[in-house]
């Protein structure tokens, strides 16, 4: 399994990172397309959609044609805001009320409601590979470095469950490990940024810079609570479906979903705030 997980990551960075570093856009839009329309397959996957294939396909050509073609760029920030929106109201509350049956309205309402949120996730991706790729880059790390923190600390001093019902091995203390992780090395970037010019364009540092340190760190908490949101919210789902992962696309990572729960609503959020800075 080890090795399959290798293999796989490095296929992925070999063709991401060359994306990324050129700053292709035509080459970005593909990409982003194509892990756009496996996200949302997957997504319509987990509430037992029988039609999930032709419907991803058709939500994915939408996706291409607004926002490569057409002038979708044109209102980010109300996909942005709706995103937000949606979280705040719809997806956090579940956590602790629970999801609707698998048969009924409820499920289906939701079922168009989470891709839309992916929706948000993929533009905020748009938004901020042409604000620059590091930029981007820069917002995913801290959802990053906030689960590598979440890790260790819960293996080190994990007690008391975070949400035993939908995931068991996440603990309170693990989520304050993660972001401890995150104001530690934002704090690094930010002091360390004037001596080296190649981090002054990262998101941590022009938050700081433009709103000063309190508005900073509050961002960064709220960064990382989001992203422990997206990922119990997945979890929920895949536990209410029955299944450990949201497909098998990526050998030994599961499934595109589980590779960005953490970002779905983390983006929308980083690329409001970035439009605000």
């Amino acid at each position: 399994m080890l090795k399959t997980r290798i293999i796989t990551a490095l296929v992925l960075l070999a063709v991401l990172l060359p994306v990324l570093y050129l700053n292709y856009f035509p080459a970005f839009a593909v990409i982003a397309t194509a892990f756009f329309g496996a996200a949302v397959w997957e997504s319509f996957r987990l509430f037992k959609n029988r039609h999930a294939l032709v419907i991803a396909a058709v939500w994915t050509a939408a996706f291409a044609y607004t926002f490569f073609v057409g002038n979708g760029m044109a209102q980010l920030n109300f996909w942005f805001a709706l995103c937000v929106a949606i979280w705040l109201i719809r997806f956090v509350p579940s956590l602790a009320t629970g999801l609707p049956p698998m048969e009924g309205l409820g499920n289906t309402l939701l079922s168009l409601v989470y891709p839309v949120t992916i929706v948000g996730c993929f533009v905020a991706i748009v938004a901020l590979f042409l604000h620059s790729p590091l930029f981007l880059l820069s917002v995913m790390a801290l959802v990053w470095i906030a689960d590598i923190g979440a890790y260790f600390s819960g293996k080190a001093f994990g007690k008391r469950k975070l949400a035993p019902s939908i995931s068991p091995g996440k603990s309170w203390e693990g989520a304050i490990g993660g972001g401890i992780a995150v104001l530690v090395i934002a704090a690094i970037t930010i002091v360390a940024a004037p001596s080296l010019p190649v981090l002054q364009d990262t998101f941590a540092v022009q938050l700081q810079l433009r709103r000063g340190w309190p508005v900073a760190l509050l961002v960064l908490l709220l960064i990382v609570a989001a992203s422990i949101v997206g990922d119990l919210f997945e979890s929920q789902l895949k536990r209410r479906a029955g299944i450990k992962d949201s497909s098998n696309l990526l050998p030994g990572h599961g499934g595109v979903l589980d590779r960005i729960d953490a970002l779905i609503p983390v983006l929308p959020f980083a690329a409001l705030v970035a439009s605000w800075l």
